[in-house]
């Protein structure tokens, strides 16, 4: 990529001399000015070539000294578009409104079934709530709930079976799932009994 500046080719020595001394700092500005954006490689070029412009109007060679300058304008350019972005509001697309509102109607999903499934878990005996509530809320493993528990790993194995059975028919009369087969059981009935088997 090219860094000339427009005007930067004038037949004055001055011109020449300060268009020199730019780019052999450009390398090393680039690279500063793309770790303060995280790495956005094109933005960093725009604020280069922004600072190079800066240069060509405003810096004086009795000024203070070239790198120092042309790196605190560089950074002062990256805060001035990081401030514009703060107060300017968000751009908002119809894409990011619409995975928005689908994200909150499915936790409100998530909450409503998490209430119809907490209510369907009182048709539970205590020893079945128990199984479930070690395998399914706690995540342990068979072996570790019937350790927990104090009962063979057989034993956990069946409760499970049949406490899932018995949440599936509250479920469905609940109207929670479909009458009919265990596919129309709810995926954290499917994920855990699977899992806890």
């Amino acid at each position: 990529m090219s860094w000339n500046v427009i005007g930067s080719m004038g037949t004055e020595e001055r011109e020449q001399a300060l268009f020199a001394k730019c780019s052999e700092h450009v390398p090393a500005l680039l690279a500063y000015v793309s770790r303060m954006l995280g790495g956005d490689r094109h933005k960093a070029e725009d604020i280069v070539q922004e600072t190079l412009l800066r240069c060509w109007r405003k810096y004086r060679s009795g000024d203070e000294m070239l790198r120092p300058w042309l790196f605190t304008v560089a950074r002062n350019l990256v805060i001035d578009g990081h401030r514009k972005k703060l107060v300017r509001p968000q751009e908002v697309d119809g894409a990011v409104w619409l995975g928005q509102e689908a994200c909150q109607l499915d936790h409100i999903e998530r909450m409503l079934s998490a209430v119809v499934v907490s209510e369907a878990l009182k048709a539970l005996s205590p020893i079945h709530q128990g199984v479930l509530y070690q395998t399914y809320y706690l995540g342990k493993t068979v072996e570790e709930a019937a350790e927990t528990l104090g009962i063979p790993v057989g034993t956990v194995k069946s409760r499970i079976f049949y406490a899932l059975r018995i949440l599936r028919l509250a479920l469905q009369e609940r109207r929670a799932i479909p009458v009919g087969s265990d596919t129309d059981t709810p995926n954290i009935l499917r994920h855990r009994s699977s899992s806890a088997a």
